[in-house]
């Protein structure tokens, strides 16, 4: 059998019993950095041997684990988190479907479900992106793309790219709520509130160490009064049937042909 196993994202002790059960049990260890994972597993006393699984190498590698795993338990651990979200895994899922190879994902830590709980904001429908591109014209294409999606969206960033994002994020976006958190579940986790202004205009606010998490607020459309009397009565000036500006302004304003009806009947 192969795992994908998820990993702590910051303390060590969020590891599940399951996952300890599961290193402690399989014949190899795929991890995405050998030295970050031993440290794990030495802390919890498992010795097994491990190979290297990451984004450099995932197309090869998985072909080689899936030959392995005919006669060997196979666990994929990323550095933290869970493989296959914004870590190598995808690749490897891929293929062991496509090779009607049974696999089975245990549950466990994630930065961004963790983030978005913690920013309050609207958790009933949201969208996980991941990283944006590093490029800020490509990024802000990506952000223009998003500008009018109406839910909750996370992204992960670099501490190094932080303030150009917020930027970007500001001058694509506009001013709307927003939550950044880093180091979570480590001892200096942090998560700030406010919009997207505030931070673009007091970046220095923001201490950059750790990984960083951005909840931004969905897109609220702005709520227009139409005077639909006012507007029939332009119409009918005009020169208008009545019959036809009811279906016009039903058409241009969507609203229901027979409440423009009900109100011209007034006019």
């Amino acid at each position: 059998m192969i795992y994908f196993c998820p990993t702590p994202i910051g303390n060590l002790k969020d590891i599940t019993k399951r996952t300890l059960e599961v290193l402690e049990s399989v014949d190899i260890i795929a991890a995405e950095d050998t030295r970050i994972t031993l440290k794990l597993l030495n802390s919890y006393g498992i010795k097994k041997k491990l190979i290297s699984y990451h984004k450099f190498n995932e197309k090869e590698q998985s072909k080689y684990i899936i030959d392995l795993s005919e006669d060997k338990d196979i666990a994929i651990v990323t550095d933290a988190g869970l493989p296959g979200i914004s870590d190598p895994g995808e690749v490897l899922a891929r293929e062991l479907i496509k090779e009607n190879i049974d696999f089975t994902v245990l549950p466990g830590p994630n930065a961004a479900l963790t983030a978005l709980v913690l920013s309050g904001l609207s958790s009933e429908h949201f969208m996980f992106y991941g990283f944006l591109d590093s490029k800020s014209s490509h990024r802000k294409k990506q952000l223009e793309s998003l500008k009018e999606f109406p839910y909750t969206m996370i992204f992960y960033e670099a501490p190094h790219r932080l303030k150009q994002t917020l930027f970007d994020i500001y001058e694509v976006l506009g001013d709307r709520k927003i939550s950044i958190s880093r180091e979570i579940t480590k001892m200096y986790e942090q998560t700030l509130r406010n919009t997207t202004k505030y931070f673009y205009e007091n970046f220095d606010e923001i201490k950059l160490k750790g990984e960083f998490v951005i909840v931004i607020d969905g897109y609220e459309k702005e709520e227009v009064e139409i005077d639909i009397e006012e507007l029939l009565k332009e119409k009918l000036e005009s020169g208008m049937k009545k019959s036809q500006a009811v279906k016009e302004i039903s058409k241009e304003y969507d609203i229901p042909k027979n409440e423009v009806y009900k109100i011209s009947l007034e006019v």
